[in-house]
């Protein structure tokens, strides 16, 4: 166990560093004079050079590199060339907001994809299993973007129950919460179903209900945990699709999150806060893998002594 934690920390330190060099070629190659646009289309030439000589941005572009990545290993992401502030103190308060919001759109998918998946195998072929077909089936063909608009006419303008932005207090988080679980809801749902049906068909189930076994007893504690293993994986995934759909949910909602400030520090080309987003949400991406790799080994113990 500890073996595989420490290879995947030395693994998310060298995909850490192979990415913010990639985002340093990317963005040395994007049309424009960094030194420009933070002095301003109509800053003077001399200014312009000062601020080119203050960020190093007249060295050749190996050395600027090797002073990037030296600064990185410290801790220094660099400056927000609008805001003035270090890149880290910005992205950090953004980073819990998001987390907040996954965690909790995390929680509500999860909740509502076990019970309704486990009831649609339950029943499978009936009138229950079409009806959370069709509803998953409408949660996966609708984007984000058009459910969060939709909740906001229905429920903050139409019959106003629900802020439409913020999140000041509870019920600014009802809406995103909902909106970005219930897209994440839908194919864990289908998933969940289709890992049910599998699991229901097999021999020891077939024991179980001979022996008298409740049925609730057999689908949610012997089928369930029998069919976890593909789950996980898919939730593994779902996670990481949820960061990038809270982006979307943050924009729409005026949630003060990461994903928000990752779309702004794009709109703005503010270089070093870009990369500092873009490597804060690849590096939450690795440690959710991480985090399904010990669920493995939660939901079967043989894993553990592989």
């Amino acid at each position: 166990m500890m073996k595989m934690i420490a290879s995947r920390l030395v693994f998310m330190i060298v995909a850490g560093l192979l990415l913010l060099t990639f985002l340093f070629c990317l963005f040395h190659a994007i049309p424009g004079d960094p030194a420009r646009l933070i002095a301003g289309d109509s800053a003077p030439e001399e200014l312009v050079a000062s601020i080119r000589t203050a960020y190093g941005l007249d060295q050749p572009l190996g050395a600027q590199y090797v002073a990037y990545m030296g600064k990185v290993l410290t801790g220094d992401f660099g400056v927000s060339n609008f805001s003035r502030q270090p890149v880290l103190a910005i992205v950090g308060p953004r980073l819990l907001n998001t987390a907040l919001l996954a965690a909790w759109a995390m929680l509500f998918a999860t909740t509502i994809s076990l019970v309704l998946g486990s009831l649609s195998a339950m029943y499978w072929s009936r009138p229950i299993d079409r009806g959370v077909s069709l509803v998953s089936l409408i949660g996966i063909c609708t984007p984000i973007f058009v459910s969060g608009i939709v909740a906001i006419y229905f429920f903050g303008v139409y019959l106003r129950w629900l802020p439409i932005g913020g999140m000041t207090t509870w019920r600014h988080y009802v809406m995103p919460v909902l909106t970005l679980g219930f897209a994440q809801a839908a194919g864990f749902t289908r998933m969940v179903r289709a890992c049910m049906i599998d699991a229901l068909q097999r021999d020891f189930i077939v024991t179980a209900r001979s022996k008298g076994v409740p049925e609730r007893t057999i689908v949610f504690k012997h089928a369930l945990r029998n069919a976890l293993l593909p789950i996980i994986t898919f939730f593994g995934l779902g996670l990481g699709s949820m960061l990038g759909g809270a982006a979307v949910a943050e924009s729409i909602f005026n949630w003060p999150g990461l994903g928000r400030l990752m779309v702004d520090s794009i709109l703005t080309r503010d270089l070093p806060l870009t990369q500092g987003c873009i490597f804060v949400f690849a590096m939450m991406f690795v440690l959710v893998n991480l985090i399904v790799d010990l669920l493995y080994r939660w939901a079967d113990p043989r894993l553990a002594h592989d």
